[in-house]
């Protein structure tokens, strides 16, 4: 490849390779920031004016009179230079610290180069606050900025009978048992003393009560020999409340609840098959369901409950197969497997659910198979048999689905076959997607107020409660529910300004919505569209010159010139066609081109984004005809069309006051292709001035082994020296909010990704230790809060409410916040865990400041669910995962070419 053409980044690796450390003449050093800038990397203005001010003293805000704690972790350790420095970039494995260097290193002697799951895995068997959570005390980091209002939450506290818990024994036979079954009958012959309520996997033993003595010594008779075996039972522990052995055990007891009240379990959630809901249009039906989840938060023991949907198919997989058959005779089979394999089939006569992963076509119903007590049996004779169903077509293939199965006391994966005509599809197809009429009407079954869905887990927590074996199940344990449903007091940051071109300044409103002003106002910087270029086909042209006018007389409005286009037509929307044309246009040295489908279609999308990102780097916009076809007539389409196309030029739209200065924020994100099992892309999206509205942007590989570390400490060192090279210095604080991570990948952010961030700045210069605010971003949740109106119902909250104490979790610096305002259905909360804190930045400064960079994404005029950086990481991730699979051009990467 032509040297010139090489990214940053791999010019960085070559570089990284051959020295441990950059040049001094490249140095931190010789670009140190004047010593009259203060150390919180603020405006002495802003500190002045607004009451968001973040003070220099840490105690200032961490005192015990406020009751906050010091965040723990290793930050001391870290930006005191004790972490180790890696000589060379492309070390195996580098070094996290504390119990993480420990967990990787009995995870290296066995794997010797462990893949990236392998080490997730690894590192989730202990929680971020390690596993001797008694011994620690709740980390409080609770703010007090904004007006205080009520909360409803969806939390239930658990209540523990006085005297009973988990206590665990040790469980020894003499003379010793070999046999697992015959250990569980010797102990079910003393449950007199020990009684029937227990946990025992042969060796460990838990009762929900303390027995009298802490060694017990039984003796009893083995029935099929009449010997005399001794049981001693010897108390250990007791085990807190917040155990993770505890925590398994009250989630394992309510998803036995859940099968009592008559549940089907599909997936991970349980769902109401009798109180189905049909859609006979479409031949849908959803089913409601639960979402339960138990775990030790600030407030002590909680379950969470959440209600939830599944959507259904009518259409059996014979049927689905069938209709292939009539409309494509010759390849029905292959279009067939294709469509089927890796998607989830119900079978309703036992409500459970299967993952399709072969299709035999040499079998048929009419094969026997063998029974587990080795007698041979015809499926359609078990069927008819055992569920009263009689198959329709004995010469139907059968599908194949690998589960889990207990063999001998082990769990294995066997293969199972599953006839067509039983297996009901599940989910909804691109195609359904795509119709508006049907997501519709799926939404309106799925999207529920809060109050219905305050009314929905209100009943869930009554039928437990009128259930007497449902409640057995929780007395046995000594546990109950305490009264459904709490109302906490939470706080709400006040609206946020919006400032324009031309000084015009927006004052926030309610809904945290600006879409009628950036209408009326300017942007704050434009790109004047010049020369650029116009791709459609013939039969769209009157369509595409209607939407060109109309471009040009909205033009003024935004202060942007836009000259006309050079419209180029096509034959027909061949891919090669739209290529051939965009070369053409491309080297008469135009600023941006817009390229017009007929219909979406994913090769074509991809095609031409490889070429405008890749081979011949230049902005593009590719916009659908019925778009266009709607732009020409509406004003507000054509506005926005423009005004993402100003954005990839480098214009800015608007803004917000941060009063942070010196400080680089950056989004991180991953995208993961679950078809093509290929290599997972790493995004880097970093500003690169103070108002935060230009970005910069890399990615990274995540393949085998720890690449992706690599790869991920090139694009920070990359992302620091264009800080510089805009600002002319290096920033004196990073903060990072890094997308996409569950609770069992928190130690993995800790202990891998946290280092390799630390190590950039280390290879900038050693002497060069900036403040790190990481923060993990999660959207999976199933936390819901509600705004409580005078009338005591439930509605959903204002954008700017937090939660930040009670249902956070007890030993993480967490938060959670509603960012964005919804007209229907329930409004989801973002948590934010906040992994390293170095910073001058209070719980309050944190929450605000996660606040505002909700404003700033460029795509949408109002606030959305994560940081603007988190969400541009997620369309460059998913851009070059899914579409061009190569790192775009340098030239682009200081523009929005993703949105």
């Amino acid at each position: 490849m032509d040297g010139r053409r090489l990214g940053r980044g791999e010019a960085l690796r070559k570089l990284l390779e051959s020295q441990p450390h950059l040049s001094h003449a490249q140095s931190y050093s010789q670009h140190e920031p004047s010593s009259h800038r203060s150390s919180s990397s603020l405006s002495s203005a802003a500190q002045e004016q607004d009451p968001y001010t973040y003070r220099q003293d840490v105690a200032a805000h961490t005192s015990e009179s406020q009751g906050v704690k010091k965040p723990m972790g290793r930050s001391a350790l870290l930006l005191g230079g004790e972490m180790r420095k890696s000589e060379e970039l492309k070390e195996e494995i580098p070094k996290p610290s504390g119990r993480g260097r420990a967990l990787l290193a009995s995870l290296v002697a066995r794997e010797g180069s462990p893949s990236v799951e392998k080490i997730t895995r690894h590192l989730s068997r202990t929680s971020l606050a390690g596993s001797t959570v008694e011994e620690k005390e709740p980390v409080v980091m609770k703010g007090s900025f904004g007006r205080e209002i009520s909360v409803g939450v969806n939390y239930v506290k658990l209540k523990v009978e006085k005297g009973k818990g988990l206590f665990q024994y040790d469980v020894q036979y003499d003379p010793p048992v070999e046999s697992r079954s015959l250990k569980f009958g010797i102990l079910n012959s003393v449950k007199d003393v020990i009684g029937d309520t227990k946990l025992f996997d042969g060796m460990v033993l838990y009762l929900p009560f303390k027995l009298n003595q802490k060694v017990t010594i039984l003796k009893t008779t083995v029935a099929h020999d009449n010997s005399v075996v001794t049981v001693k039972i010897t108390f250990t522990k007791e085990r807190k409340l917040g155990d993770p052995e505890a925590i398994h055990l009250y989630n394992v007891l309510f998803r036995r609840i859940m099968v009592i009240l008559g549940l089907a379990l599909h997936g991970k959630n349980f769902f109401d098959p009798k109180s189905a809901m049909p859609i006979p249009l479409h031949k849908l039906e959803v089913w409601p369901g639960y979402i339960t989840a138990i775990d030790e938060y600030e407030g002590g023991i909680m379950l969470c409950c959440d209600a939830s949907h599944r959507v259904l198919r009518n259409q059996t997989v014979l049927q689905l197969m069938d209709d292939l058959q009539n409309s494509n005779q010759k390849h029905w089979r292959d279009e067939f497997v294709q469509l089927i394999l890796g998607q989830s089939v119900l079978t309703k006569y036992n409500n459970k659910v299967y993952r399709i992963d072969d299709v035999s076509f040499e079998e048929c119903p009419n094969d026997c198979f063998e029974k587990s007590n080795g007698e041979k049996v015809r499926y359609v004779d078990y069927y008819r048999l055992q569920y009263n169903l009689r198959l329709t077509d004995s010469n139907q293939p059968l599908l194949k689905s690998r589960v889990k199965m207990r063999v001998r006391g082990k769990e294995e994966k066997q293969l199972v076959s599953l006839v067509p005509e039983l297996c009901f599809l599940t989910g909804i197809t691109d195609t359904m997607r795509a119709d508006a009429r049907v997501m519709k009407d799926i939404t309106q079954c799925i999207s529920i107020s809060p109050n219905q869905r305050h009314y929905a887990i209100n009943q869930f927590t009554n039928n437990i409660r009128a259930s007497p074996e449902a409640t057995k199940v929780l007395s046995d344990w000594g546990i109950s529910l305490d009264d459904a449903y709490m109302v906490l007091p939470g706080r709400n940051i006040p609206p946020i300004d919006v400032m324009f071109g031309g000084g015009v300044t927006i004052p926030g409103s309610r809904e945290a919505n600006w879409s009628g002003a950036s209408n009326k106002n300017k942007a704050i910087s434009v790109v004047n569209f010049v020369t650029w270029s116009v791709i459609c086909t013939r039969r769209d042209m009157d369509m595409v010159t209607s939407f060109i006018e109309q471009m040009i007389k909205i033009g003024p409005q935004m202060g942007i010139k836009i000259n006309k286009p050079d419209i180029v037509s096509i034959p027909d929307d061949r891919t090669d066609n739209y290529i051939r044309s965009l070369r053409s246009s491309i080297k008469n040295n135009i600023q941006i081109v817009v390229v017009i489908f007929p219909l979406a279609r994913t090769d074509k999308y991809s095609a031409v984004k490889k070429l405008c990102c890749v081979e011949e780097p230049i902005p593009s916009q590719v916009i659908l005809a019925r778009t266009v076809r709607r732009a020409g007539t509406s004003k507000a389409i054509t506005l926005k069309i423009a005004l993402q196309m100003n954005c990839k030029l480098g214009g800015t739209l608007w803004a917000v006051n941060v009063p942070l200065k010196y400080t680089m924020v950056c989004g991180l994100d991953t995208y993961h292709d679950p078809k093509r099992r290929a290599d997972s892309v790493g995004a880097l999206v970093s500003s690169l001035n103070q108002p935060l509205t230009r970005w910069y942007s890399k990615i990274y590989s995540q393949s085998t082994g720890l690449e992706f570390v690599a790869g991920l400490q090139v694009s920070m060192i990359a992302s620091l020296q264009k800080y510089r090279e805009v600002n002319g210095s290096y920033p004196e604080q990073i903060t990072i909010f890094r997308d996409g991570v569950s609770d069992g990948q928190l130690r993995l952010c800790e202990d891998y990704e946290l280092p390799q961030i630390m190590n950039a700045c280390q290879r900038i210069s050693p002497e060069y230790m900036p403040k790190i605010l990481f923060v993990v971003v999660q959207k999976r949740i199933n936390t819901r809060l509600f705004g409580v109106e005078r009338d005591k119902s439930f509605s959903n909250p204002m954008p700017g409410t937090v939660m930040d104490h009670t249902i956070t979790r007890r030993y993480l610096h967490d938060f959670f916040l509603v960012s964005q305002h919804v007209s229907q259905g329930t409004v989801s909360p973002t948590h934010y865990i906040v992994v390293r804190n170095t910073t001058s930045m209070s719980p309050d400064q944190i929450q605000r400041f996660t606040y505002m960079l909700t404003h700033l994404y460029y795509n949408w005029p109002g606030t959305i669910r994560v940081p603007a950086p988190c969400q541009y990481a997620h369309r460059l991730a998913y851009l070059i995962g899914e579409n061009i699979h190569k790192e775009a051009a340098e030239s682009l990467s200081d523009k929005l070419f993703y949105l």
